[in-house]
């Protein structure tokens, strides 16, 4: 699936991957988040860190009555708080893709699935 604009210069077509990879950009760099969870090893129990160019594989993008709604799997890093690190992901993440590709995300949804130690 993809996302359909139409501008006064034409069409444009953006895949779910596209947005998925802008997602998950926006979500590591946010202050706690130690990377990026793979949606399919959760239903294995595993949840495995991501290397840099797999971000998108922890990032579900879903489009239900013309509504854009992404599902996010992170790991946090011990000693943070959790409700305020998945916080500062939601509004980054509508944020940069408000300003990136002018889509309004109608709900971000973070799903925890581990905390790491963070090496110093």
């Amino acid at each position: 699936m993809s996302i359909e604009l139409k501008t006064k210069y034409g069409h444009i077509e953006i895949s779910n991957e596209t947005i998925a990879q802008i997602c998950g950009g926006a979500a590591v760099d946010c202050y706690g988040i130690v990377g990026m969870a793979s949606k399919h090893q959760i239903r294995d129990g595993i949840s495995e860190i991501l290397k840099k160019e797999n971000y998108s594989k922890g990032v579900v993008v879903r489009q239900e009555n013309g509504q854009i709604h992404i599902d996010m799997y992170i790991i946090v890093g011990y000693g943070t708080k959790i409700s305020e690190v998945a916080a500062n992901v939601q509004t980054k993440v509508k944020y940069v893709l408000e300003k990136t590709i002018g889509l309004a995300a109608d709900s971000v949804n973070i799903f925890v699935q581990g905390v790491r130690v963070i090496n110093p």
